[in-house]
C-alpha cells in the first residue's frame, strides 16, 4: 500500500492524503467553493495543474485572483487564439506562444500573412472558444507518436519542436476540447476560467527561431488579464504613452534626430542640447563639495580591458578601435569605453593615498560607447553612445554604510526636484557566479541589508524597498533605484554597486592606520544613469509639458501688431537679464495662429504684447495646454517667471542663506 501524501497548507496545518489524491481532490475537501474557484496549484513554489496528483510538500490553491494566476491566463488565451487561428485558417501551422511581459504572442506560418484587419475576426473565434469551457486534459505521447501525429497535421514545425526536447524530458500534449498542443504546461482548469479580459494588439513578422536564414512567420501579439479594470488601464496606459512618445515629442519640439549613418548615436539639436546641458549644470550643482568631477579617456589600450575584465565577459557590447590608415607604425587594438570605472581607478592609483584622504569620491559626465543590436535600439531609451553621471567612490570598509547612506539622500533629493516621488529601492544579493570570498560576501550583504532598513526607517514607509536574491553583479551587491512616472510606469535608473573586483584586479590601495598597503572598498553609482534615457524619461513624464526650470525655450514673446514689437523686444531683453531663454516672434501673422504653433512645439509661456499692453507696459502670459490668459505688470512677470524659472536646488539654498541671515 502507498504511502499517505503530507501536505502543509499557508496556516501551517499539516493534512495525510492518499497517494494519486489531485490538486482538485485538495480544494475539494476544503470546500466547494474553493475547488469552483481554482485555477491551480502550488507544491514548494511550483505551479502545476489542478489535475496533477499532490506530493509531500507545501501546498497552495491558486485563484484567479492570485498574481500567478495571470501568466497562467496569458499561457491559455495563446493557446486558445492558436485554436481559433486554425479554425478559421485550416492549414495554418502553429509553431511557439509564450507569455512576455505584459502579455503573449503566437507565430504562425500561413502563406498570407495576417492584417490588423484579421485580429477582431480572431477575437470573435476565441470569445466563442471560451465560451465552450472545454477542459485543459493533459496526455504524456512518445517522441514518436508526437512527430508521427503532427507531421500528419502538416506541421513540421511542431516536428522541429518534438526533436529540440532534450532524451529523457517528459512530452507533453495538452487538449482543449479536440485541439491540442505540444506545451510544458502548466494550464487552468478549463477555458471558461480565461475570462472576457484579453485584446489581441498587433501582428508583425518574425524569423522562426529568430534567424533571418529561417523562413519569416507572422506573430500576433496580445494581451490578458484577470479582471476588464485591468485590461482597461493598461489600454488607457498604452494610449498615454504613445501620446507621450519621447522620439515623436522630440521631433515636434525640434530636440534630436537619429539617422542611418549614425545608428543608436543623438544628432542634438539646440533646443535638445540647452536641456542636456540643464541637466548636467544641475547635476553639476548637485555634486559640488562632495566630488571631484574627473575625465578619463574615451579610448583606451584593450589590455587595459583585459585587466579589468571586460575584455573576456563584455567584449561583444564593445567597440573595438584602430588606425584607419594602411602604413601606421601603431598596429595596436583599442576599445571605445563602455563605462568610466576603469579609468577612475588609474586616476584613483596615481599617487600615493593616505587612509585621511578617504573617502575619495570621483564623478564623470563620461561619453560611452555599448554595442546594442539594432532591433534593441529605442530612441533616447536604447543608445550605443550615452553619457554616464557615474561616479566611484573609494573608502574604507567602516566608512561603506555611511557612504551608501549618502548616495541613497542624493538620489531620492535628485528625483524629487523632477517630481518623481514614488520610489522603490531593492537590493541585489549574491549571484552564483562571483568573485570575492564568502566572508567580504556576507559583510557587504550585512551593511547594505542595515542601510536599505535605514532608508524604509527615514522615509517613513514613503519609500518601498525589496530584495532581488541572486541578481548582484558578479562583483558585488548593489541597491537599484526604480521610479515610477505620471502614468505609473516604472523605469529602473539609479544604482549603487560594491566592487570587490576591480580594485584587486587593479592592485589599487591606500596606506591604513598601520602604515600597511590596504585595498579599498570601490563602490560605483549612479543617479540618472544615462542622461539620455533620463531626459527620454522626463519628456514622457510631464509630456513635453517640461517644467519651466528645464525647459529648452522657456518664454516666447508675440506680438499682436508691429506697433508693439519695440516693446516686445523690451520685455524679451528684461526677461534675458532675468536668466530665462527667450525667443521673439514679430511675424505679420495672427497671434492666434503664433500661439497654436508655438503650443505645437511645447513652449511653457507665451507672453502676448499689443498696443495697450505697450502703453501700460504689462502683459498677457499664456501657458501651454491653457486657454486662459493671465494680465500683469512687466515687473511682475519678471519677478514671477524668473522664480519659477530658478531650479530647486538654487531655491534651496537661497531659502537657507534667508533662514541663517534672519
Amino acid at each position: 500500500m502507498s504511502q499517505p501524501i503530507s501536505l502543509t497548507f499557508p496556516d501551517d496545518s499539516v493534512r495525510s492524503f492518499a497517494a494519486g489524491t489531485t490538486g482538485r481532490d485538495v480544494a475539494e475537501s476544503i470546500s466547494k467553493s474553493l475547488a469552483k474557484k481554482a485555477v491551480a496549484i502550488a507544491i514548494d513554489g511550483t505551479v502545476r495543474d489542478l489535475s496533477d496528483p499532490v506530493t509531500d510538500g507545501r501546498i497552495e490553491i491558486i485563484t484567479r485572483s492570485d498574481d500567478r494566476a495571470l501568466e497562467l491566463i496569458r499561457h491559455d488565451t495563446a493557446h486558445v487564439l492558436a485554436e481559433a487561428v486554425q479554425e478559421l485558417w485550416p492549414g495554418t501551422q502553429v509553431t511557439i506562444g509564450p507569455v512576455i511581459e505584459n502579455g503573449f504572442y503566437y507565430d504562425f506560418a500561413k502563406n498570407e500573412p495576417f492584417t490588423p484587419d484579421d485580429l477582431p475576426v480572431i477575437e470573435k473565434r476565441m470569445r466563442e472558444i471560451i465560451l465552450r469551457n472545454k477542459p485543459f486534459t493533459k496526455e504524456i505521447w512518445s517522441r514518436e507518436k508526437a512527430k508521427e501525429v503532427f507531421a500528419s497535421k502538416g506541421e513540421r514545425y511542431k516536428v522541429e519542436l518534438v526533436d529540440a526536447i532534450p532524451e529523457g524530458q517528459d512530452l507533453k500534449i495538452y487538449y482543449q476540447g479536440d485541439w491540442f498542443d505540444l506545451c510544458r504546461g502548466p494550464h487552468m482548469a478549463s477555458t471558461g476560467q480565461i475570462g472576457n479580459a484579453f485584446k489581441l494588439m498587433k501582428v508583425a513578422g518574425a524569423y522562426w527561431r529568430g534567424d533571418s536564414n529561417n523562413p519569416m512567420l507572422t506573430r500576433i501579439y496580445g494581451t490578458a488579464f484577470a479582471e476588464q479594470a485591468d485590461l482597461d488601464n493598461y489600454l488607457h496606459i498604452l494610449a498615454e504613452a504613445e501620446k507621450r512618445d519621447h522620439r515623436r515629442l522630440g521631433r515636434e519640439m525640434d530636440l534630436f534626430h537619429f539617422q542611418e549613418e549614425g545608428p543608436g548615436v543623438v544628432f542634438w539639436h539646440g533646443k535638445g542640447w540647452r536641456m542636456f546641458q540643464t541637466l548636467v549644470s544641475y547635476m553639476r550643482r548637485r555634486l559640488q563639495g562632495d566630488y571631484q568631477e574627473v575625465n578619463a579617456p574615451q579610448v583606451l589600450d584593450k589590455s587595459l580591458w583585459e585587466t579589468s575584465g571586460h575584455w573576456g565577459w563584455y567584449r561583444d557590447n564593445m567597440f573595438k578601435v584602430t588606425v584607419a590608415g594602411d602604413d601606421t607604425d601603431d598596429d595596436r587594438v583599442f576599445a571605445l569605453k563602455p563605462m568610466n570605472c576603469p579609468g577612475h581607478i588609474q586616476i584613483f592609483k596615481h599617487g600615493l593615498k593616505s587612509y585621511r584622504e578617504l573617502p575619495i569620491r570621483l564623478a564623470e559626465f563620461g561619453a560611452v560607447h555599448r554595442y546594442e543590436p539594432s532591433g534593441a535600439l529605442h530612441g533616447l531609451m536604447r543608445v550605443r553612445g550615452f553619457t554616464q553621471d557615474d561616479a566611484h567612490i573609494f573608502c574604507t570598509d567602516e566608512q561603506m554604510a555611511a557612504e551608501c547612506l549618502k548616495i541613497n539622500d542624493l538620489i531620492l533629493s535628485v528625483y524629487e526636484d523632477f517630481g518623481f516621488k514614488e520610489i522603490v529601492v531593492k537590493l541585489s544579493t549574491r549571484p552564483e557566479k562571483r568573485v570575492g570570498s564568502d566572508e567580504l560576501w556576507d559583510r557587504a550583504e550585512s551593511v547594505m541589508m542595515d542601510v536599505l532598513k535605514t532608508i524604509e526607517a527615514q522615509s517613513e514607509g514613503r519609500i518601498k524597498t525589496g530584495i532581488l536574491p541572486g541578481e548582484g553583479a558578479f562583483y558585488g551587491p548593489k541597491f537599484e533605484y526604480t521610479l515610477k512616472d505620471a502614468i505609473g510606469r516604472e523605469w529602473q535608473c539609479g544604482t549603487t554597486q560594491v566592487d570587490f573586483n576591480l580594485p584587486e584586479r587593479f592592485g589599487a590601495f591606500y596606506i591604513d592606520q598601520h602604515s600597511e598597503k590596504t585595498q579599498p572598498v570601490m563602490i560605483h553609482r549612479a543617479i540618472c544613469g544615462s542622461m539620455e534615457r533620463f531626459l527620454g524619461i522626463l519628456i514622457e513624464n510631464f509630456a513635453g509639458h517640461m517644467p519651466l526650470w528645464v525647459s529648452p525655450l522657456q518664454v516666447v514673446v508675440a506680438t499682436i501688431t508691429s506697433e508693439a514689437d519695440a516693446y516686445g523686444e523690451e520685455v524679451a531683453e528684461a526677461l534675458r537679464d532675468a536668466g530665462l531663454d527667450v525667443e521673439t516672434d514679430f511675424r505679420n501673422e495672427k497671434i492666434n495662429y503664433k500661439i497654436r504653433e508655438h503650443s505645437v512645439t511645447k513652449v511653457p509661456v507665451i507672453i502676448v504684447c499689443g498696443k495697450k499692453e505697450a502703453e501700460e507696459r504689462s502683459v498677457n502670459i499664456r501657458r501651454l495646454g491653457s486657454q486662459s490668459q493671465t494680465s500683469m505688470s512687466l515687473d511682475e512677470a519678471i519677478a514671477s517667471l524668473s522664480l519659477e524659472a530658478t531650479p530647486p536646488d538654487v531655491l534651496r539654498k537661497r531659502e537657507a542663506r534667508r533662514a541663517k541671515a534672519a
